[in-house]
């Protein structure tokens, strides 16, 4: 609002962009005699626009008698200093309470290039420093927080990205901006996509969610769990709710992850061995117990065991091994149990087994259709993975325990083989007793 009370279409719009203003907004002339206060001045002090235009400084009204020489002193001292000045000052309300604000002021120079008056944005002190934690945990976050921190748009795509999230895709920050999930992610970019989702529509979630993805690197695919949080971003300036987007912050618990899962996995499979030798020892015929002991050990570990048993050959050099059992019985095919030998190729996985007295894993080639692949290998059509174990007792080879994934599952790892071994090692004892019954 002017002090000159013209109405003057330009006087009426520069009253309307005070007006509408976040920031306390007063100027003065060059004799200090207030020409200028908004409402947002009005609001933090209470003194109105018509009570506040015309007065000479703040005295007597907006600042103690002792302060208010030297709150007008420092702000009109802004006409002779190029820049901003930035104060703080105890101001009076109209009720007589006070409040600590926070002062940028600067000259406002006339025509003719002389100081003309000064203008000065004020606001309170605790408002002004929660801004300033704000931008600053904005930047904190942005530079190199110990969490991964993506902002990403409505279209689901990075829009910024922290030093830390740089470091967990493999690549540059600025390299990772505006491009789809998909390309940076070889697996799990639909989790995060849902998860991106949801928070656009639903808001975000209560607690954080753990999520398994693999990630593009120059150094290759790296499988990693990350725990994510996701905030809804929205504008503040807007009067309806309107989405800007998605903070997404994430932590890598990969190592505390994979850790948790081996050891569930070690204990379930330690209780897999315990619970076969209890049903195995219920059975007279030691074949029948090895046969209960592949049962056991399909459980979360394989969808097939095939269990091929030494007979004595005519050619040392060719092993004759004869389908002993199959877990889960009655499989069909060539992978079906019979007093034949089993006709495997040299060097086929579980000769090379033999060879070595270990185990050998295997894995369908890249571009092979695996049911040609597991059929012309005397397995199950469905095998993707294998791994094949020699069964070994007193120091003789007594055969081969072969166990077969499909392609839904992973390949076998070496805790897949040592897990292998050790069911071998049971089974083979239990073929061992068999021949000496």
């Amino acid at each position: 609002m002017s002090a000159s009370g013209r109405g003057q279409p330009t006087d009426d719009l520069l009253a309307a962009l005070l007006d509408g203003m976040d920031a306390a907004l007063c100027a003065f002339d060059a004799d200090g005699v207030v020409t200028h206060w908004n409402r947002e001045a009005e609001r933090i002090l209470g003194w109105t626009a018509a009570e506040a235009v015309g007065r000479k400084g703040f005295a007597g009204w907006a600042a103690r008698a002792a302060d208010a020489q030297d709150v007008e002193d420092r702000l009109m001292a802004a006409q002779d200093i190029p820049g901003r000045q930035v104060h703080e000052f105890a101001l009076l309300t109209k009720d007589g309470g006070r409040v600590l604000v926070r002062t940028q002021s600067a000259g406002v120079p006339g025509a003719d290039g002389k100081p003309a008056g000064v203008y000065c944005a004020f606001s309170e002190v605790h408002a002004q420093i929660d801004l300033e934690r704000s931008i600053a945990l904005s930047e904190a976050l942005m530079d190199d927080a110990s969490w991964g921190v993506v902002l990403v748009d409505v279209d689901l795509r990075p829009a910024v990205v922290n030093a830390h999230a740089a470091r967990a895709f493999g690549s540059a920050r600025t390299a990772l901006l505006g491009r789809p999930l998909g390309d940076l992610l070889e697996q799990g970019a639909e989790d995060v996509e849902g998860a991106l989702q949801h928070v656009l529509a639903e808001g975000s979630p209560p607690a954080p969610v753990e999520l398994w993805v693999a990630v593009r690197t120059p150094e290759g695919v790296r499988r990693r769990c990350w725990r994510c949080g996701f905030l809804r971003l929205g504008s503040p300036l807007a009067e309806e709710p309107v989405p800007l987007g998605v903070g997404w912050l994430f932590q890598d618990i990969t190592e505390a992850r994979q850790t948790a899962l081996d050891t569930a996995q070690a204990r379930f499979r330690a209780g897999q061995l315990h619970r076969a030798g209890r049903a195995a020892a219920e059975y007279e015929d030691p074949a029948e117990a090895a046969a209960v002991r592949l049962d056991f050990a399909l459980a979360g570990f394989a969808d097939h065991a095939l269990l091929d048993v030494l007979e004595p050959s005519p050619d040392p050099e060719r092993p004759r091994l004869v389908r002993s059992a199959v877990s889960p019985p009655g499989l069909a095919g060539p992978a079906g149990q019979g007093s034949l030998p089993v006709p495997y190729e040299p060097g086929h996985p579980v000769l090379q087994a033999l060879d070595r007295i270990g185990s050998v894993r295997a894995s369908v080639p890249r571009g092979e259709a695996a049911e040609g692949w597991a059929r012309s290998r005397q397995w199950p059509e469905a095998a993707a993975h294998v791994l094949c174990t020699v069964l070994r007792s007193r120091g003789r080879t007594l055969g081969a325990l072969t166990f077969v994934r499909s392609a839904s599952r992973t390949a076998f790892d070496r805790a897949d083989a040592a897990y292998a071994e050790e069911v071998a090692a049971r089974v083979a004892a239990d073929l061992d007793l068999a021949t000496r019954a």
